[in-house]
């Protein structure tokens, strides 16, 4: 299995990052799989958005051949070429135009084997002759951007947000090792003795001692982990699908008619903590409307409030869960928990 060795200072100095260019190499990999009929969609948000760009994502590789050349090699299947994935800075809040400057200046005389290892072969001849790779793939990424990501990136931002303080919250409550086996069952767990599996395969194992570690959210249903020499280490994980999915759980029709179909729709999103303006992004109900529904259900001892950080948050109480579960499971499919690839770009389990 494939493990990280993370020093105390390092795993106490871990923080996690918002991220516009990962959100949009995972809106990438989304539209790949799904254009060379490897994937439908983790859930029906997904699913919507496919079924509204990958049309026009088909058009555009189909304009641009050596496009499709390009993330098709890029994108391996095990392997990601090290140019498409750039481990993000950690120093500050980057928007995707500052981010994707890392992709388009990347060497261009290193594109050409780190395609060879991401196809564990030969390059196609057309890509060999290219004289600048990481720039046209950042052309790639500006469209995908521009066209897929950024109409809706104030809500997935949001989405992401609410998932890191979900997670935060949970670190503080019952630490690293249970945090970090949330992020994707089956393939991340913590080993004990500063350990970290990232991914199930033989792989070296990597010291992330005195290095950064960041933790990034994408809503899309893949993750990779980057990491830049010894400095700066990533791993890019999936949100939970309660938050990712657009549409999101659904209130059952007993407990709206109990409750309110609003009032219903705030409670079945607490069964992670979040905090109101997270709950406003989730549900699509205004500030002052969200804002009663809590109170309502804080009297009537269905929810808790509680600080993280300067956070104030929201979750079921025990009554709350189990109010929820007599109504029976209101989220659209089973939790999933990712499909972490990992490698130096990526690696896939």
């Amino acid at each position: 299995m494939g493990w990280w060795q993370i020093g105390t200072d390092s795993l106490a100095g871990s923080r996690f990052v918002v991220s516009p260019l990962a959100e949009t190499i995972a809106a990438l990999k989304t539209l790949h799989s799904a254009a060379r009929g490897h994937g439908s969609g983790a859930h029906p948000g997904e699913r919507a958005w496919l079924a509204a760009h990958l049309p026009a994502y088909r058009a555009r590789l189909a304009a641009e051949p050596l496009d499709a050349l390009l993330v098709r090699a890029a994108i391996g299947p095990t392997w990601n070429a090290d140019f498409l994935t750039p481990t993000p800075t950690g120093d500050r809040e980057r928007s995707f135009e500052e981010e994707v400057t890392a992709v388009r200046e990347a060497e261009p005389a290193d594109a050409v084997p780190q395609l060879e290892v991401a196809v564990g072969g030969p390059v196609p001849e057309p890509l060999r002759s290219e004289t600048d790779l990481p720039r046209r793939m950042a052309a790639v990424l500006e469209w995908v951007w521009r066209e897929t990501v950024l109409p809706d990136w104030p809500r997935r931002r949001r989405i992401l947000e609410a998932d890191v303080v979900a997670r935060t919250a949970r670190l503080a409550r019952d630490g690293w090792a249970a945090a970090l086996d949330e992020l994707c069952p089956g393939k991340m767990r913590w080993l004990g003795d500063g350990r970290l599996q990232v991914n199930p395969r033989a792989y070296p194992p990597r010291s992330v001692d005195g290095g950064r570690l960041l933790f990034v959210p994408v809503t899309p249903d893949t993750g990779w982990v980057s990491w830049e020499g010894t400095e700066r280490f990533a791993v890019v994980y999936p949100c939970a699908g309660v938050l990712a999915d657009r549409v999101g759980p659904v209130a059952p029709q007993a407990l709206g008619a109990l409750l309110g179909t609003a009032r219903a729709g705030v409670l079945v999103r607490l069964e992670s903590p979040a905090s109101t303006s997270q709950l406003v992004a989730l549900t699509g109900q205004g500030l002052g409307s969200v804002g009663r529904h809590l109170k309502v259900l804080l009297d009537a001892g269905l929810v808790r409030r509680g600080r993280a950080g300067r956070s104030v948050l929201y979750e079921w109480t025990e009554a709350g869960a189990v109010l929820v579960a007599a109504q029976g499971d209101p989220r659209p499919g089973a939790p999933r928990g990712g499909g972490l690839p990992l490698t130096r770009g990526t690696i896939r389990p």
